[in-house]
């Protein structure tokens, strides 16, 4: 819903008054096209904006969504492979997806949340729509720092029972910070007092209906993570645009303005002349570092390398990698411990940085860093271990076979 939500305010069924529903993907399996909080609007005359599928199951969609509109109600629609039918509405990719369907009233708050945010995306937003028959959203600008114990807003979208706010605001907060979609269901405060059944009922049975979930479906947007690359030198160079290519913010930093204010470095996001340590310091306390950010130290000199992995490593960062030789990093560990590092925050070092690739040239390391930090990524995610090996878990030599007449002709850091 986030993606359509700069293109609603000039959307013509939405401000001309037409009713309208919004079909949102709050549950997948397997292999699907879109991930959860993709969204679909439709309007009453059947126009469309945005995608679930790309085809799939956009028609059978429409067809809920118009009945939606006609009853006035919320409903879940399922979408699946069949292979006993081939030609049934389903996703061919072999996937599941769970659509919810929501008619927005023309003139209702919703739909006016929703339709007024600014036609440029902000960096940063996040939306918490209650999906069962309670409705309503809330719009929040800084997902990072929303306290939701704090929130009226809140507090008035699943009610004033201060046991509910609370579970809410444990499952929503971890969502909102940490840029994700999902769906959140939580116990309805009738019939149960702190978890037992109340004598009344219990003395007195009779038939009433069950209770139903609050149900809240959340999706958040944060700015780009940041990747800091230390060291203005051929491998920062080829870095900068990898780093880009994964969605990164990408700052260069060297101490040496000579260096750093090399013209091929000015595809960088920033360019900072700084020495590495007290540039990281300072980022880190005006709150501009979070558990998201990458650094990559490309320096390879100790007066620079010391100060700045000892900074490093004492903040939560997503990855730190340091270049060099299994010489070196011995050499650097050793340094550290005298520093006084502890042993524990050396195990999150990736020294030498890399996957086990194979890579000799500049654009080669760049790919090695860059798939290190994307299997880590997806290893914290599925808690499981990249197919290649880390360079920091392996021995031995850091290339392996001849070098071509295109590779690196003298010695160079990274070996």
């Amino acid at each position: 819903m986030l993606d359509l939500m700069p293109s609603l305010g000039s959307w013509r069924p939405a401000v001309s008054g037409q009713r309208c529903a919004v079909a949102t993907i709050v549950g997948t399996g397997g292999s699907v096209p879109r991930p959860m909080g993709t969204s679909m609007m439709v309007s009453e005359d059947g126009q469309i904006l945005g995608s679930l599928s790309g085809g799939c199951v956009e028609g059978a969609v429409v067809e809920a969504a118009l009945e939606a509109m006609r009853d006035g109600g919320p409903r879940l629609e399922s979408f699946g492979y069949s292979s006993e039918d081939a030609f049934a509405v389903g996703l061919t990719c072999g996937g599941e997806l769970e659509v919810h369907i929501q008619p927005l009233v023309a003139g209702s708050s919703e739909l006016a949340l929703i339709t007024g945010q600014p036609s440029e995306a902000p960096t940063a937003l996040a939306l918490i729509r209650r999906l069962d028959t309670g409705g309503g959203v809330v719009v929040i600008n800084d997902p990072v720092r929303f306290r939701a114990m704090e929130s009226p807003e809140l507090a008035k979208l699943v009610g004033d029972n201060p046991a509910t706010l609370f579970a809410a605001a444990a499952q929503v907060e971890p969502l909102l910070q940490g840029g994700r979609a999902g769906l959140i269901r939580l116990a309805p405060p009738e019939g149960c007092i702190d978890g037992w059944v109340t004598l009344d009922r219990w003395d007195n049975p009779r038939e009433e209906p069950e209770p139903q979930p609050i149900t809240l479906f959340v999706e958040s947007r944060l700015p780009a993570a940041r990747m800091l690359v230390f060291g203005a030198n051929d491998f920062g160079a080829a870095l900068l645009p990898a780093g880009q290519l994964l969605g990164y913010n990408v700052t260069l930093c060297d101490a040496r303005p000579a260096f750093a204010q090399q013209s091929r470095f000015s595809g960088a996001d920033h360019v900072v002349t700084d020495w590495p340590h007290r540039y990281l310091e300072s980022e880190a306390a005006a709150g501009r570092i979070d558990h998201r950010t990458v650094v990559c130290v490309l320096t390879h000199d100790p007066k620079f390398d010391i100060p700045l992995l000892e900074t490093a490593l004492g903040l939560k960062l997503a990855y730190v990698g340091a270049m060099g030789s299994r010489r070196s990093h011995r050499q650097r560990i050793d340094a550290l411990l005298d520093k006084g590092t502890p042993a524990e925050a050396l195990e999150r070092l990736h020294s030498p940085i890399g996957l086990e690739l194979g890579a000799v040239t500049p654009a080669e390391v760049a790919v090695s860093i860059t798939a290190e930090i994307v299997a880590e990524r997806g290893s914290r995610a599925c808690g499981s271990k990249p197919g290649f090996r880390s360079l920091k878990d392996s021995s031995g030599p850091i290339h392996s076979g001849p070098r071509t007449s295109d590779s690196l002709t003298q010695e160079d850091p990274w070996t």
